[in-house]
């Protein structure tokens, strides 16, 4: 193996999953900002960009079969470019899910909302952070990092029942808030989900490192 042009790879691959998350992250805040402010265009562009994220995923994908292929890592540089694999599975996911929000936005955004949104972007907030989280522990290799985002999960986790208890409510209290009320929900579980993924790369930043695959869910 050719240590020099095999770390240049590894550098590139580094970048490319830096940029991907960095849409990322921008897709899911544009999503929840086109809900708050029933902004449809802003929803159209995070639909319209998403075909530019999945084709950060493929190419990083095809950079991976061939180091895998050209150079044969073995131990921690095999685990090295498997991690970058697993972690723009978590990014595309987590962007389809920007997505769906997104396209929430365009069913309902010409309605007029039957609560104030507070508590779903209270946990987009939280969400992002576990984005960044994740994609620090990464671009650091900070393992008492990875291992913290635990503890925001089980916030995003208590908000979204919070939530959904809220929304029942609201269903329970007239019928003709269903509708509505159903598509915040759909939201609030898209936004566990994100978390769940951002999670996810927190776990394959400390199989990384160990070799081991920990639960932190």
């Amino acid at each position: 193996m050719n240590r020099t042009h095999f770390e240049k790879e590894l550098e590139e691959l580094h970048y490319d999953v830096l940029k991907m998350g960095s849409l990322v992250e921008e897709a899911i805040a544009n999503s929840i900002a086109s809900l708050v402010n029933h902004d449809t265009e802003l929803a159209q562009k995070v639909i319209d960009d998403d075909d530019r994220i999945d084709k950060i995923e493929v190419e990083i994908d095809n950079k991976c079969a061939k180091i895998i292929v050209t150079q044969q890592p073995i131990a921690r540089d095999l685990r090295i470019v498997l991690t970058g694999l697993k972690i723009v599975t978590d990014l595309e996911r987590m962007a389809d899910h920007a997505v769906d929000i997104a396209k929430t936005t365009l069913r309902i955004a010409h309605q007029n909302y039957i609560k104030p949104l507070i508590d779903i972007p209270r946990m987009a907030e939280i969400v992002r952070e576990m984005v960044k989280m994740s994609l620090d522990s990464y671009v650091r290799q900070d393992l008492e990092l990875a291992r913290a985002i635990g503890e925001k999960d089980d916030i995003v986790d208590a908000l979204y029942k919070q939530i959904f208890r809220e929304l029942l409510t609201y269903m329970m209290e007239d019928p003709r808030n269903i509708d509505q009320a159903t598509q915040f929900l759909f939201v609030a579980r898209y936004l566990e989900r994100i978390a769940d993924h951002a999670t996810n790369i927190c776990e394959w930043v400390i199989y990384l490192d160990t070799g081991e695959h920990i639960d932190l869910n």
